[in-house]
This record gives structure tokens, C-alpha cells and sequence, in this order.
């Protein structure tokens, strides 16, 4: 169904459906539903976004890991979870490169089986994070990325929060 009820706004699903209709997909909207089908499957295609889209990013390089041929995105989103989707598929058997804001994707017909732990969530980090440094308790967070929020890091400790950050743990004082 159509995206809505977010807190956050409006979101627009132009970017994904015209990333899938460039990959050959044949797109319906009825009643508040999004049809999509392909009777010779997707097939690789130069995609330029005219906007940065995470979402649409993403679900560019699922539908292109599948499609036949060559795909290239530009103009792409580069945040961690893009980064972890890619080291993700190319675990499991595909081609995928990425260059500044492009991805070049090349379609597997077969993938592998693995075991693969994704990344946390930086945003529910970041939330916690600053949670904790109002409480105004001594909290520790384990194995979490701390890189993923150096920028929140770097405010809080502007804002005189006490951090201590070692390998996979952040201490808030």
C-alpha cells in the first residue's frame, strides 16, 4: 500500500517507482495500492535520482540484484545502512561496487547461503545515547559502533556530557 501516517511527513514514493519502471517494471496505482509486475523479469538500467532517497536507494539495489545485466545508480544515498545492504548482497553472491555517489550493480541469478549480522540502528543509538546523558547516571552501551555517531558524540561532549568511548562500548557519565 501507499506510504502513510508518518510523523515525519509526507513520503513520496516517485523515486522508487521510477527506479523500478526503469528497470522494466510495469507500474499500476489502485485504491491506494501499488502494482508492479515484469513478465520477463527486471533487466539492468542507467538510473539517475534527482533527489537522495535512502529508501528508494535501497530498494534500487535489491531490484537491480535480481534483475539481468548491468545496473548503474547515481546520485545515490552513501549513509552506513546503504554500505551494509551492499557488503550484505555481496556476501551472498553479488557484484556490486560503489564510486562517490554511484553504485554499479551486476544481476546474480543465484545466491549463498550465510549467516550475517546487520548493523544497529545509529538513529536508536543516537537516541538512547542522548537519553542517558540526561538521566544524569553512569550507563553503559555494549557492542555498538560508536563511529556510526561521532557527530552526536562530538555535541554531547560540547554540551559538557562526561563519554568515555573504547572499542564497541560507550560510557556516559
Amino acid at each position: 500500500s501507499l506510504p502513510g501516517g508518518c510523523a515525519i511527513g509526507s513520503r513520496p514514493v516517485d523515486l522508487h517507482l521510477m527506479a523500478l519502471k526503469k528497470l522494466g517494471a510495469k507500474i499500476k496505482i489502485k485504491n491506494g495500492y501499488i502494482y508492479a509486475k515484469s513478465d520477463d523479469g527486471l533487466k539492468g538500467a542507467k538510473i539517475n535520482f534527482t533527489k537522495i532517497s535512502v529508501g528508494a536507494t535501497e530498494n534500487a539495489i535489491l531490484a537491480a540484484f535480481g534483475a539481468k545485466g548491468k545496473t548503474v545508480l547515481s546520485n545515490c544515498a552513501v549513509e552506513p545502512e546503504i554500505k551494509d545492504l551492499i557488503r550484505y548482497l555481496n556476501k551472498i553472491g553479488g557484484k556490486i561496487t560503489t564510486k562517490n555517489r554511484k553504485i554499479f550493480i551486476d544481476g546474480v541469478k543465484k545466491v549463498k547461503n550465510i549467516s550475517y549480522k546487520i548493523m544497529q540502528d545509529r538513529i536508536e543509538l543516537g537516541t538512547y545515547v542522548v537519553a542517558a546523558s540526561l538521566i544524569g547516571k553512569k550507563i553503559l552501551f555494549r557492542n555498538v559502533d560508536p563511529n556510526l555517531i561521532k557527530t552526536e558524540l562530538t555535541v554531547l561532549r560540547k554540551m559538557g556530557v562526561k563519554i568515555k568511548v573504547t572499542n564497541k562500548k560507550i560510557l556516559i557519565f
